[in-house]
Order: C-alpha cells, then structure tokens, then sequence
C-alpha cells in the first residue's frame, strides 16, 4: 500500500513525556504502540503515562501557574509564542498529512488541507490579545464606589483531553485559547492517536514556553481518570463521547470543577420537498464518507418527504456505491478506513443488530471482499428507517446512515429534534427564508444550509447531551477565562 509507512524520521522523542519543560521517561517504563489502520502495521510506538506521571505533570502545570511568568504576562505578550507555534505548525504539515491517515485512516489530502489551517486558529487567538476586552471599566457602579472593573483572567490548570478522530485540530481549539488566557495545560493524549499532540510539544520547547505552561502525554482510562479527578486541575476540556462525557461531568461535578465538554451527535439533514434529491444526494454522499464517518458532527439521519424517500435513496446508493474504498494515501480513493479493529467491530455489530431488528439495508453493511487487511467497512444505507429504530437512535460513528420518511415540514423537525443528541442539523431547501424558519426551530448547536456544515472558527458546540459549552471563536477563549469584579474607591 502507498501508506505503509511508519513515523521513523517523524517524530523526535515519542519514547518520552513532555513535562515540566523536560523529556522525561514514564515512571512506569509503559508503552503504546499505534497500528496503521490501512495496513494493521505498527506505525508507531510512544511512552504510556501512569498515574504518578499524571500527578507529575499535573505539578509542574500547577507551579508554572502559581509562580511561573506565564499568567503574569500580558495577553500581548503572551501572543508571540501563539504566532511562533503557528509559524511552526505551518512548516509540519506534511508531516500531520503523514500522521493523521496512519492513525485514525483520513484521507492524506484531506489531512494535508486541513493541517494546512491549524496554524490559523493559534493566529486567530493572537489576534484577540488586541481586540478582546480583557478588561471593562463602569464609572459610578449602582453599588457603591467610584468606578468598577470587570477582570477576565485565566481559570487555572486545564486538563485538556483530546480525542482519536481529529487530533490536530481539537488540540488547537484547546491549547491556543488556553494559552493566550493565561492558563497552564495538561495535554492528554488519545493511546489511539498520539502523534500530532507528540509533535505539538515539540514545537512548545522550540518556541521556548515557560516550563510547565504546556505538559503533554500519552495515558489510557486509569490515569486519565486522575487527571479529571486531580484537586489541582481547575477546569477539564474533554472532545469525545457522551458516554464519557457524562462520567467527567460528574466527577467535576463533585468537587465543583469547571469543564467544557463537545460530544456526540445523531444529525439530521432534513430535505424539504422542493429541493432537488439528487442534489442532495450528492453532497450528503461526499460528507458521509468524509473521514469515513468518524466524525461526531456528520448527518447520519436524512429526513426526506415520504413521496420522494425512493427517488432519493436510489441516488444516495448509487452515490455511495461509486465511493472507492482504500488505501487514504491513494488519490483515486474516496473514502479509507476505520481508526482500529475494534472501532469497525462495534459498526459491523450494529448493522447486523439493524438488520436483526427488521431494518432495510439497501446498500453496503460489510468489509469490502477486496481488502483482506485494514479496518476498512463499506458506505451503508438503511431505508424507510423509524427514528425509534435503534440504528436512527445511537451514534455509530462510521460510514451508515439511516432514510426516515416524513409527511410534512413540522413533522420533519419533530423527527429531527426527537434525539438525546443536539450537536448538528441541515436543512435543504432552494427558498432561503424558509431554511432560516425551519433552522431556527432545529435543536442543536449548529444547523447549516444546503450541506452538512460546521465552523470551529465561529463557535462549536451541542445542545442536550452534546456537551456543555462552546469551543472556538470568542466563546472558545471566554470557556478558560473567568470574570472578576472589582470596585474601587475614587
């Protein structure tokens, strides 16, 4: 295969934790090893933290934030850095192009556009050190005092936690609003996919931030579990499922800690009946396949009327059934594989339990018969689908989607909103006040138009069980910030 490759000549020190300024061996000698989700190759080996180097890292975040330069900086002057590790990251990207498919199997042209932005969320951040207000004056507060001031400083010691399915990215919508809040950082890195967060403190002792302000590591459940629990960390950043999601909110919830939490999704794209099903078919095909749909944003559910629900899933197969399955450093391929055995295991489970249960397979639903390695799985489609089917209930987190039939538009938006789930939603339609009306009355953090849409750069984040705050644009940098107010005599 093309992408048979493994991370030798990529990556400095990955035998080694980042802590404290310092590569450091794992107290307890641990190892991961990552395997190329195309050719089941060990692709690459890092050092695994422990709980002891958990509480070491978790020191030394806490010093720098105590004692340390870094909170004590101005934003301004904090800026540099965050331009510095951009500069940086724009000089890597081939090597994120590299590690991002042999690690969760993204296509390496998609990885190489979307690792070409990354640099532009920390210039993004910079950027705000001059225009957010860090500070607002009131003269003569209605509560006594001559004037008052409201101080935004940063949170404290962040754990930040990051997910298998786009490190890279998640990790910059973390780490750079952090930094420039003044915030020091516990990057916990995903066993799955460790790579790029490896070569992100690789770029933080180059761009020379203070020691302890960014510690970055590798560890598993046990040990990441004490970083939610550690009392020094005062607010946790997670990315990844409700499931955990839910177990980190109540461990913060015990001891009061903040968090931001950005989870799972069940979308809907909901078809309105003059749109072109064809159409439709077309751009929702390319975006189900879209990092093999591992992405907890995509629309998996597509609402169509119930007089055009035929027409629209004899397009979306021949669509899907005209996507190449392969190798992601392959060009000519439309679609790689799933991240590791047991990520296309628990989706070839539940399409045989839909099946099971009576639900239509129209098109996909198995292992390609000409791959005999690599976690590779078909484009699938399920039809005539009821949203209280359990294959239109549960994220699945790969390429299967479900066609449920509605008979109006509001019928449309209860079957939409009818989910645990409230992350993202589309709604197509040619009339534009109409799409408006129909997004308003949607329940999720982000409804696009005409194609499944999402932007980090204005603000992300889920209603309901989707999480708990906003990640990116000015809300992502107000999430590691908190306000104090101060009143003054004249």
């Amino acid at each position: 295969m093309v992408g048979s490759t493994n991370a030798q000549g990529i990556l400095r020190t990955p035998e080694k934790l980042f802590i404290d300024g310092q590569w450091v061996a794992p107290l307890s000698g641990g190892s991961l090893t990552v395997r190329s989700p195309a050719t089941e190759e060990i692709f690459l080996t890092v050092a695994e933290a422990g709980v002891a180097d958990i509480d070491r890292a978790v020191d030394a975040a806490r010093r720098a934030f105590d004692a340390g330069p870094w909170p004590r900086m101005t934003p301004a002057e904090r800026a540099p850095y965050l331009l510095a590790i951009a500069d940086r990251l724009d000089a890597r990207v081939a090597e994120i192009a590299t590690i991002w498919p042999n690690e969760m199997g993204i296509l390496h042209s998609i990885a190489a556009a979307f690792g070409g932005t990354i640099g532009g969320v920390y210039r993004y951040y910079a950027g705000l050190a001059e225009s957010f207000a860090f500070e607002e004056r009131f003269e003569a507060p209605p509560g006594g005092g001559d004037h008052a001031f409201i101080s935004y400083e940063a949170v404290g010691v962040v754990g930040a936690i990051i997910p298998w399915n786009a490190p890279v990215n998640i990790m910059a919508y973390k780490v750079a609003p952090a930094l420039l809040a003044g915030c020091t950082i516990v990057l916990k890195l995903s066993p799955e996919a460790p790579g790029t967060g490896v070569l992100l403190a690789e770029i933080a002792e180059e761009v020379g931030l203070p020691a302890g302000v960014l510690n970055v590591l590798t560890a598993d459940r046990e040990a990441s579990e004490r970083l939610v629990r550690h009392p020094d960390v005062d607010k946790i950043g997670f990315t990844g499922s409700s499931a955990v999601g839910r177990r980190i909110a109540s461990i913060c919830g015990e001891r009061i800690a903040r968090c931001t939490l950005e989870l799972g999704g069940k979308s809907a794209a909901v078809i309105l009946d003059d749109y072109d099903v064809e159409l439709a078919a077309r751009s929702l095909a390319g975006s189900a396949c879209a990092m093999t749909g591992q992405i907890c944003s995509s629309l998996t559910r597509y609402i169509v009327p119930r007089t055009k629900h035929d027409r629209f899933v004899d397009a979306l197969k021949a669509e899907f059934e005209a996507v190449r399955v392969g190798d992601p450093f392959d060009p000519a391929v439309g679609m790689g594989p799933l991240a590791m055995a047991r990520q296309r295991d628990k989706v070839e489970e539940m399409v045989q339990d839909a099946v099971r249960d009576g639900n239509i397979l129209v098109s996909g639903g198995r292992r390609p018969a000409h791959l005999n390695r690599g976690y590779f799985f078909e484009p699938t489609i399920f039809a005539h689908v009821d949203n209280n089917d359990m294959i239109a209930r549960e994220e699945v987190f790969g390429p299967v989607v479900t066609v449920i039939p509605a008979d109006s538009d509001e019928q449309a938006v209860a079957i939409a909103n009818d989910t645990i789930f409230g992350l993202n939603n589309s709604v197509f339609t040619d009339d534009p006040a109409r799409g408006y009306a129909v997004a308003r009355r949607l329940r999720s953090g982000t409804v696009g138009h005409n194609a499944w849409r999402s932007d980090m750069a204005i603000g992300f984040g889920g209603f309901k069980q989707s999480g708990i705050g906003r990640e990116g644009g000015v809300d992502g940098l107000r999430a590691y910030l908190e306000a104090k107010t101060i009143i003054m005599d004249a």
